[in-house]
């Protein structure tokens, strides 16, 4: 859902997120909001050599915090500043992905689990700079690895839909590790194509607010030089099945 033009306060949004579930925080409270929590600061800025947000938020296709044992709901996105090139956000809909998958591949996944952790790419040296600060003792403790269903189940509608990501997704349990890499490897091709594909194009103060359930997200970034900076709120889901 885009909601266009919502000149509201990081208060608002919070008020607004809380009457869908219970907020989330993400691990990094160094982008936190101050004084806000439940706000994750999602921007490319750096302001006296220190980044004020996550700036490679979204650099792989994902669903949010699905390496929690409570994967999100939804989240929701509201733009502070925008880049005038670039900073689109891709959606994939990861029910059509299920119902488009070749008989084969859905033979070979149904019924299978996969881990999935916050840490899988996190240190990827691909990015230039220092793009994320280290996790202290305390953050890892909060991002252990957890195990999902492949395919899990819409809890309100009832639909299957895809549930692994490129992002946070390492490995589908009891199967060797080429196999598991083979069939991954095809269900990240297969879940993100073109068809599948909603590309936002961002307007100032434009709120999205997604279902983490039935989609995957990318950011598509923006030129380094231009400034980039949203206020993500997540709200916490249910136990996959």
């Amino acid at each position: 859902m885009v909601f266009r033009d919502q000149a509201i306060t990081p208060e608002q949004q919070i008020e607004f997120s809380r009457r869908f579930g219970i907020l989330q925080i993400h691990v990094l409270k160094q982008f936190h909001l101050a004084g806000h929590p439940e706000i994750l600061i999602v921007s490319n800025i750096v302001e006296n050599g220190q980044p004020v947000g996550l700036g490679d938020a979204g650099k792989f296709w994902h669903s949010d915090l699905s390496y929690k044992e409570l994967p999100s709901l939804g989240s929701m996105l509201h733009a502070q500043e925008l880049p005038e090139e670039g900073g689109d956000t891709l959606f994939a809909d990861q029910h059509k992905a299920w119902d488009t998958l070749p008989d084969a591949l859905k033979k070979a996944v149904e019924g299978r689990r996969a881990a999935h952790s916050y840490t899988a790419r996190y240190a990827e040296p691909k990015f230039e700079g220092n793009w994320r600060p280290t996790l202290s003792a305390e953050q890892l403790a909060q991002v252990q690895e957890v195990i999902h269903p492949v395919v899990r189940t819409h809890p309100e509608n009832g639909r299957k839909a895809l549930f692994v990501s490129e992002g946070f997704t390492t490995r589908i349990l009891d199967l060797p590790e080429d196999e598991s890499r083979q069939i991954l490897a095809e269900l990240y091709a297969h879940s993100t194509h073109p068809d599948l594909i909603y590309r936002h194009q961002w307007q100032p103060r434009d709120m999205v607010f997604w279902d983490n359930r039935s989609l995957q997200h990318l950011a598509a970034g923006c030129p380094s030089h231009l400034r980039r900076k949203l206020y993500r709120t997540t709200i916490q889901g249910d136990a996959t099945f």
